[in-house]
């Protein structure tokens, strides 16, 4: 259990290490998407075609075996080269400029989990585009190192709080249906799923790779038990504080 854990509003000097954080939590999910794409349907029946196939016309199992093992292969690569577009259009989209997109209004901002003088983890919130008069939380991740902690849970009632203050009635997020320890930390902290669906592009039509829509109602005491024992009990432990706001 670490203790004096900090959350304070980002500085410029956080820039590097935020990337870093953020860039290492989405490659994690790499392994996962992949498991997800192989139990959808159309990857089967593909699979099956495919080796059945290459054993009618070669009557021998190692042309097959090859066969898959390679489409295996490419749909691996393929998993990782989406992710790592997805993670360089979020970078060039906003964490890129952070200042800009989150510390130059009122009703936005960028904080960091710090620890012993290292950034550990962030979170970020704006007004919501798809729900007008929504807050919309952004970019929570933390460092491996230090999950379990209650830090995730810190950044969660943090942009809570200054929504909170700040008159918004709910909080609103998007997660993806592979970030299972995500979608359980949220409906721990009182967040009700919304709806999910498929993600617009063709591939993740054809992948059935969908998001799932939270939201945190503030007016009606929705913060949820688990933030209140957070407040009370890991600040505690841990010496966790909460700033910058």
């Amino acid at each position: 259990m670490a203790a004096g854990i900090t959350i304070r509003r980002y500085q410029d000097d956080d820039k590097e290490v935020v990337k870093e954080i953020f860039t290492m939590g989405m490659s994690e999910h790499v392994p996962s998407s992949f498991m997800h794409l192989l139990k959808q349907p159309l990857t089967q029946m593909i699979l099956m075609v495919t080796f059945c196939a290459l054993l009618a016309s070669s009557k021998s199992f190692l042309l097959p075996v090859v066969g898959v093992t390679l489409l295996l292969a490419g749909a691996k690569q393929l998993v990782g080269y989406l992710f790592n577009s997805y993670i360089d259009t979020s970078l060039r989209k906003d964490l890129d400029h952070i200042q800009e997109t989150y510390l130059e209004n009122k009703d936005s901002c960028f904080w960091v989990a710090e620890s012993d003088g290292r950034a550990v983890g962030s979170v970020a919130c704006l007004p919501a585009e798809r729900e007008p008069g929504c807050m919309e939380l952004k970019r929570l991740s933390v460092r491996r190192t230090h999950r379990g902690m209650g830090i995730a849970k810190a950044l969660s009632r943090t942009v809570a709080d200054f929504s909170r203050e700040r008159g918004f009635p709910a909080v609103v997020l998007y997660t993806s249906v592979v970030q299972t320890d995500a979608q359980r930390l949220y409906e721990n902290v009182g967040y009700t799923r919304i709806r999910e669906f498929v993600i617009p592009e063709p591939i993740a039509k054809i992948t059935n790779f969908t998001l799932i829509e939270y939201r945190l109602d503030l007016l009606q005491g929705g913060i949820g038990r688990g933030l209140d024992l957070l407040q009370g009990g890991n600040r505690r432990r841990t010496g966790l504080t909460a700033g910058g706001k």
